[in-house]
């Protein structure tokens, strides 16, 4: 399966192309973010001194009530970001295949294109490089840049429409969270949810994670980016 939902909104208005970056521009499938959430919650045991599974646990439920463990752990720890950032993105990116299929459809957009991610900017860098598209982007919006006030915050795209003059309307926003793309489509955005195919799994992701949402803020559902950007509506 590819396209999952019917293209009953077209995007032939969008001059901005906006993309998550983990699980969205590389698949699910390569691990890649399960390695980062490992070490988070190694970072989590080092700070709590708390056993694996509560440490687990606290991590998550920041995630959940925060937008990303950083923000919770900023909000009720008091930890240097850039120590937390530097230390779990310490991971190995060969997972991630290059993919000229994927670089060459983005390429063709009729327009800019922007990284909007909770992640870093050496973390967006290092995966683009794999992927084969170090160039494609018109810039790599990243948690600095958001000063840690992560998706799905309002704040958080407020700030990156108004850094790069982007009129949400005519821009479209692609994440595999559908909670990021709430904010997104209340200002007007065309939005797009990228999900994991049906068989999978693994135990670092909980089951939240991969919810694919029938709400009226997913415009498009698909698990084959690469199609949908070739076939859009």
């Amino acid at each position: 399966m590819n396209d999952l939902t019917p293209p009953s909104r077209s995007l032939s208005h969008v001059t901005d192309w906006v993309f998550d970056l983990d699980n969205t521009l590389y698949p699910r499938s390569c691990n890649l973010f399960a390695q980062i959430d490992i070490n988070i919650t190694h970072y989590v045991m080092a700070l709590t001194q708390l056993e694996f599974d509560a440490a687990r646990t606290l991590q998550k439920s920041y995630y959940r009530d925060f937008g990303t463990t950083l923000n919770g752990l900023m909000s009720q720890h008091k930890v240097d970001p850039d120590h937390f950032l530097d230390t779990v993105h310490a991971i190995d990116y060969s997972p991630v295949a290059p993919h000229p299929d994927l670089v060459e459809v983005i390429t063709a957009l009729p327009g800019r294109k922007f990284i909007l991610t909770n992640g870093d900017t050496g973390h967006a860098r290092a995966v683009l490089a794999r992927l084969g598209g170090a160039e494609l982007f018109e810039h790599v919006h990243d948690i600095r840049a958001m000063t840690f006030v992560p998706k799905p915050h309002r704040a958080a795209y407020e700030g990156f429409f108004a850094l790069h003059g982007i009129d949400p309307t005519r821009a479209v926003m692609f994440d595999d969270l559908e909670k990021n793309l709430v904010v997104p489509h209340e200002v007007g955005m065309a939005t797009v949810q990228v999900v994991a195919g049906e068989d999978f799994a693994h135990e670092q992701v909980e089951a939240w994670e991969l919810s694919r949402s029938a709400g009226a803020h997913v415009h498009h559902l698909t698990d084959d980016l690469t199609r949908f950007l070739r076939e859009r509506p």
